[in-house]
Formats: structure tokens, C-alpha cells, sequence
């Protein structure tokens, strides 16, 4: 990894607060479940993995389960995560067809944030982000993904944190704004062994 690269991974970039990234309006609240890791998670991703690259075909540059799902032991929220690179997430008609035909719904579009899109799937529940290549967000989720899985300590801290942060609040932002601090100080370990 050269030096720019790590520096981009190392700053946290925030999209423009003016930018109202719902397509479809603002999701209405839900109650945070968080779950015992369920071995089921990975059969689900190599699952849609299989269909978006049958859909995909070339234009699917790399697709990999990140989020808390994907950590073995982990307690997570039933909620698949899916990175899904394209070359050019801004250039929307080259995958969201494709990607409608399996049942994904765009949800969310944040041009100013990595040119970020995520799509929905209800049956099984998946959150499939999209992002450019060499995207310092999509390579922050697989360091921390791999951290988790190598550090029983930090896994065993964040399960802590979401299990703390799913009381008394009425949405997912406010979930994670409370296990906040717990997310950073991880990712700090994390950039210090970079």
C-alpha cells in the first residue's frame, strides 16, 4: 500500500451535509435486532455474490461480504453487507438494471460521499453498497472486517458497544452514533498497524 493510499484510508471523509442522499424518501424507523452470529450470513452472501456476477458479468470488478455479518462469532444485526466495485458508480444505467432484476432497490445516492450508492433487498435482507475501485471506505470496511476476525478482544468490545447502542433509540443512524466511539478507537488500532 503506498503512502496516499494509507492516508486516504486513514481520514474519515464526510459528503456534503447539504446533500439529501434518500431516494425514496427517508426510511421509517425500525427496532435494532441484533443476533448470535448465524453461519447461515456467509450462505446468504455467496449466494447474491453468485447472482450479481451472473448479472454483473465483467462490470462487477469485486464484490466481498464486509459489515459484522461477515465476522465469524460476531453478534451483528440479520442484515447482509455487500461492496459491490464498479468503475463508475455515478454511471448508474451500466448496473442498477441488472442489479433490479434480482430484486435490488436503490435506496440511497450520495454523489459527494465516494459517489456512493446503496441498494436494498428484502428477501434476504441485504445492504449493497457500491463504490469505485481503490474506494478508501469500501478498503476501511475490509480492515476492519479482517481486524475482527483476528482480534477476539476488539470483536468482544464491539459486540459489547451494539448490544449497548440498540437501547432506547428509534433509528439506525442514532445505533450507530452511539457505538461511535467504540468504531473509531478500533479503526485507530487498526491504522496504527498499518
Amino acid at each position: 500500500m503506498n503512502q496516499e493510499l494509507k492516508q486516504k484510508i486513514c481520514t474519515f471523509e464526510e459528503g456534503s451535509p447539504d446533500e439529501n442522499p434518500w431516494v425514496n424518501g427517508k426510511p421509517t424507523p425500525s427496532v435494532i435486532k441484533i443476533e448470535p452470529y448465524n453461519a447461515l450470513w456467509v450462505t446468504l452472501f455467496n449466494q447474491q455474490k453468485e447472482n450479481i456476477i451472473q448479472k454483473l458479468k465483467d462490470k462487477c470488478l469485486g464484490i466481498e461480504h464486509i459489515g459484522s455479518t461477515a465476522v465469524p462469532e460476531l453478534d451483528a444485526k440479520p442484515i447482509i453487507d455487500i461492496d459491490l466495485i464498479v468503475a463508475d458508480p455515478a454511471d448508474e444505467s451500466s448496473y442498477i438494471p441488472w442489479l433490479n432484476q434480482l430484486g435490488y432497490e436503490l435506496t440511497v445516492r450520495e454523489p459527494s460521499w465516494y459517489q456512493h450508492r446503496m441498494l436494498k433487498l428484502e428477501t434476504p435482507k441485504v445492504n449493497l453498497h457500491v463504490f469505485a475501485p481503490n474506494c478508501p471506505e469500501h478498503l476501511r470496511h475490509i480492515l476492519f472486517r479482517d481486524w475482527l476476525i483476528n482480534h477476539k478482544e476488539d470483536r468482544e468490545l464491539y459486540i459489547d458497544a451494539k448490544l449497548s447502542a440498540k437501547e432506547d433509540v428509534e433509528n439506525v443512524h442514532q445505533y450507530n452514533q452511539k457505538k461511535d466511539h467504540v468504531v473509531k478507537a478500533i479503526y485507530q488500532r487498526i491504522f496504527d498497524s498499518l
